[in-house]
């Protein structure tokens, strides 16, 4: 099912508000948040529910959470996870699994970290890390999104490359 711009508006609005009540509800634990990256108005199908299944597992591979709160949305999926640990430490765990995981790339593995009333994601920089890479070629992500650098075809491609879903003849 498509969504509209003023759905995935809300989505993340309500994400966000989410985060904040979470960091709240646990002071002294780590907050990593799960979302897929998948481009276009459809936020959920067999490919999103594949590359989350695989993001929780990982992410239960490394941690084991004190919470966990799983939504499967049409907005696209959203996991939650409270987790023991170093802040920094978790970030670099989690920047492991999206640098190394066969989906990581298609995952997007936000911990976050309280800034007053609000939350921010703890920034990939911080723990050492290059941004993270183009799906199609191998430039800085944000460069290519801003420039528009590839079609919406070549990106649906290489997401079906990665999650192993044969090219129609």
């Amino acid at each position: 099912m498509e969504i509209t711009l003023a759905q995935l508006l809300e989505s993340r609005d309500e994400r966000q508000l989410r985060q904040i009540q979470l960091t709240h509800r646990f002071p002294g634990r780590q907050l990593i948040c799960l979302t897929v990256v998948l481009p276009g108005p459809v936020k959920r199908d067999a490919r999103s529910l594949k590359v989350a299944e695989a993001g929780v597992a990982a992410v239960r591979s490394l941690f084991t959470p004190v919470y966990e709160d799983l939504r499967d949305l049409e907005t696209g999926f959203e996991g939650y996870f409270v987790v023991e640990g170093e802040l920094l430490d978790v970030k670099k765990a989690c920047c492991g699994i999206e640098n190394n995981h066969p989906y990581g790339r298609l995952m997007d593995l936000d911990v976050m970290e309280p800034v007053g009333e609000s939350v921010m994601p703890v920034s990939r920089d911080r723990v050492g890390e290059p941004p993270r890479r183009c799906l199609v070629c191998d430039r800085p992500a944000r460069e290519c999104m801003r420039a528009h650098t590839h079609t919406f075809d070549e990106i649906v491609q290489t997401i079906d490359k990665i999650i192993g879903i044969p090219e129609n003849p």
